[in-house]
């Protein structure tokens, strides 16, 4: 098997390059193939490692969505035009996720962004009766309890913003630049474990892609693969 390297145009990402490698040569360079069978990855000609695209949303216009906060408003994407927005998939019962909150690990990375003028929107996707589905006031509760830094915590038990950002586990990062691009997709980081003791050795990837949009540099790594728990919609993806 032949894995081909084309799913991305260099306009999106011109410091790529384009080639075929064996299954074995990719996996040699540290390639990880995506669950859905797909055989596209990204090999960076400057690093030689490889990266997963997760979504096909980079460096598109980032779709613009309506969510019920969990102080019951209803907020747009499009009311922080202008900004950098962090979109971040939480479920409270995932141990992915209590890693990084029992830890402080998110909250810090979340006051670190607000800081900086970043907008954070905290997006709960379950679906009703599903595991780590809260209704407003329990969601209002939780947000309180473990004193997250979030701008918003919005409910979307249809799963029609987890759905059209293509989120696959909790937490799954999606970082929208200032100008309403799509600039980076996946992981939190790289440990891909529930071990909050693996949180100091880690690079956090969602933190280098901010640093880089706040100085005109665009994210890099621009795509990781998402780790954690799958994220309980109301209808299976």
């Amino acid at each position: 098997m032949h894995i081909t390297l084309s799913r991305f145009s260099a306009t999106v990402a011109p410091s790529l390059a384009l080639f075929t490698v064996t299954t074995s040569q990719a996996y040699a360079m540290g390639a990880v193939l995506p669950e859905s069978g797909s055989s596209s990855v990204y090999v960076p000609r400057t690093t030689n490692k490889v990266v997963v695209p997760t979504s096909l949303l980079i460096g598109k216009p980032a779709p613009d969505f309506e969510g019920l906060t969990s102080e019951g408003q209803t907020v747009k994407l499009s009311d922080f035009k202008g900004k950098i927005v962090v979109l971040e998939w939480h479920n409270p019962e995932c141990p992915f996720v209590k890693k990084h909150y029992d830890s402080n690990n998110m909250q810090r990375l979340q006051t670190y962004a607000r800081s900086e003028g970043v907008v954070w929107l905290t997006v709960n996707s379950s679906g009703e009766e599903r595991e780590g589905y809260m209704d407003p006031r329990k969601a209002q509760a939780y947000y309180q309890e473990k004193n997250m830094q979030s701008n918003h915590y919005l409910i979307d038990p249809l799963g029609k913003i987890g759905g059209v950002y293509e989120a696959k586990t909790t937490p799954d990062i999606i970082v929208i630049d200032a100008g309403g691009n799509v600039a980076y997709s996946g992981a939190i980081d790289n440990k891909a474990s529930a071990d909050p003791a693996d949180i100091p050795t880690s690079r956090n990837y969602v933190q280098s892609a901010i640093e880089n949009l706040l100085l005109g540099k665009p994210a890099s790594p621009f795509a990781t693969q998402p780790y954690g728990c799958s994220i309980k919609y109301k209808t299976q993806n």
